[in-house]
């Protein structure tokens, strides 16, 4: 039996690529959120994940109650439009959607609902604003983990309020029962204080997932000049990434 460091650590290249071949956090639903806006966008995008070597794809729209009043059932709507279009292209690429939750009243009310798109069968993606802590914030991890799903705080490099104190809030967060998902998109972005909180948060381990933020085909071409990086690499091997779990 394969250890979990092993598993891990091994390093399978395929199209020059190491191979991380599922991603958890795109926005390739069209029309439903600032991600793609046509069909033919979003399966031309799926067509250069499939190239990359990727074999599966969770998209996660926004759900924010101001901006992308998305619902369970338009998400699902556009998923199946959109795994219709790729069997139709021939495109032999698995796709689920979750969703990217807004952390506003309307997610504390889908919480206590109970009507949840997670991903991976109990993982739950949120973001917050970048600029302060919501005062929300603790109350509604509990109310996450009360309900037997596991908080994933997408980008967590991009929040101002949790930066400095030599990484400290990022570890209570994590102590808190918090899993964070960075970017590739931040290893190559033109904010020195993105990329240096990103990277710092690689060399500690605190990295759990790893995801493309994909909304236009530009990323695309960014998601592989990391591909191609040594910041890759070191993500491999500093850190237990459950993309492929």
């Amino acid at each position: 039996m394969i250890s979990i460091f092993s598993f891990f650590n091994k390093k399978i290249v395929r199209n020059n690529y190491i191979d991380i071949d599922i991603d958890i956090h795109s926005h390739l639903l069209p029309g439903i959120d600032d991600g793609v806006k046509t069909l033919k966008e979003s399966i031309d995008i799926i067509r250069e994940f499939k190239l990359l070597g990727y074999k599966k794809l969770i998209t996660t729209p926004h759900i924010f109650y101001d901006l992308y009043p998305n619902t369970k059932e338009i998400i699902q709507e556009k998923l199946l439009i959109v795994k219709n279009e790729l069997e139709k292209e021939d495109i032999k690429i698995e796709i689920e959607a979750s969703a990217e939750y807004y952390l506003d009243e309307n997610f504390f009310d889908l919480i206590e609902s109970d009507n949840l798109l997670p991903f991976k069968g109990n993982y739950i993606l949120f973001e917050t604003p970048c600029s302060s802590r919501l005062m929300m914030l603790d109350i509604t991890i509990e109310k996450i983990k009360e309900r037997g799903y596991i908080p994933v705080m997408a980008h967590p490099e991009r929040y101002n309020y949790l930066h400095g104190n030599n990484l400290e809030k990022y570890r209570e967060l994590k102590r808190a029962g918090v899993l964070f998902q960075v970017n590739f998109k931040s290893l190559q972005s033109n904010s020195k204080t993105l990329r240096k909180i990103a990277l710092d948060l690689i060399d500690n381990g605190l990295v759990d997932f790893i995801g493309s933020d994909v909304h236009r085909m530009h990323d695309i071409e960014t998601l592989k000049k990391v591909l191609n990086s040594k910041d890759y690499k070191k993500i491999i091997r500093k850190n237990i990434l459950l993309n492929n779990i």
